[in-house]
């Protein structure tokens, strides 16, 4: 299995900004998505920080939007959506951010989906 991502890791090397309790929350839904992104593959001795990056990624992703729907806001009983069609969700904001720290290796594309 890949090298986890650590908390020193997403601030020092990737110059994240969330809280260590916040990075710990997105993190399991971060890894899980990076893993099935990449199906699975195990990243090279070359491929590990590119790899660790695109965690970092998707934990930024799912932090500030989660994994459902983005896009509107609510005050009190009024409500704004900036849907069209189905809209965006956070988990697709988490693969395109996760994809950008991918290229150049052979795991941005492993496998036909």
């Amino acid at each position: 299995m890949a090298a986890a991502v650590t908390y020193r890791f997403y601030s020092q090397v990737y110059g994240g900004g969330l809280s260590e309790a916040a990075f710990g929350l997105a993190l399991p839904a971060a890894s899980r998505h990076v893993r099935w992104l990449v199906g699975g593959a195990e990243p090279g001795e070359n491929e590990l920080e590119s790899y660790q990056r695109a965690v970092c990624a998707a934990v930024d992703a799912f932090a500030e939007f989660g994994e459902g729907q983005v896009g509107g806001f609510s005050l009190g009983d009024f409500k704004v959506t900036h849907y069209e069609d189905e809209g965006t969700t956070g988990e697709e904001i988490a693969t395109a951010d996760a994809l950008k720290e991918l290229v150049g290796t052979s795991l941005a594309f492993c496998g036909v989906r």
